[in-house]
């Protein structure tokens, strides 16, 4: 039990890395599309999730995971709201024990469903469910870190050919 509040805890510290990358990076529906699919893929090969786990599974994790997110969307638009040059140490103090409590709400939210998914799942399966989804949060981070170093080199490259034409058209 203590491991497997270990790996919530850390689920909890990491969750906020895939939503950040949903929302913040993937803006058009078909890649959100595409990873929502990769990660069922993931997550069902990753649990050897049966057919009839599966029928039972996937209603109760999307909820989770749909409540989860809007957990962290609400500190994110705190943390918006107070901005984040704010140097008001009474909306610091505010904001750091607002994210006290949605963290809390999350372990309880954690706690609730992982009760709920042993209903469909086995303990061996939800801690594969932590892993797979630690898995797929480094591949998506991987994969828009590549993206991100892509655009950087295209960037790079237009600007290295800009100057040599403005020099060419200089000579």
């Amino acid at each position: 039990m203590k491991n497997i509040i270990k790996i919530l805890f850390v689920l909890l510290m990491a969750s906020p890395l895939y939503t950040m990358a949903q929302e913040e990076e993937l803006n058009d529906p078909k890649d959100r599309e595409k990873i929502e699919a990769a990660r069922i893929g993931l997550i069902s090969e990753r649990l050897g999730l049966t057919p009839e786990q599966a029928e039972r599974f996937w209603p109760v994790y999307r909820e989770f995971t749909q409540k989860r997110g809007e957990m962290v969307r609400e500190f994110r638009q705190a943390q918006k709201e107070v901005g984040p040059d704010n140097q008001d140490p009474e909306k610091q103090r505010e904001l750091v024990e607002l994210g006290l409590k949605i963290k809390q709400r999350q372990l309880d939210l954690e706690k609730d469903y992982s009760r709920r998914m042993m209903d469909v799942i086995s303990a061996q399966q939800i801690m594969n469910l932590r892993n797979a989804e630690k898995e797929f949060q480094r591949m998506i981070i991987r994969q828009l870190q590549q993206r991100r170093d892509m655009q950087q080199r295209k960037e790079n490259l237009r600007d290295r050919n800009q100057q040599l034409r403005d020099r060419k058209n200089n000579n």
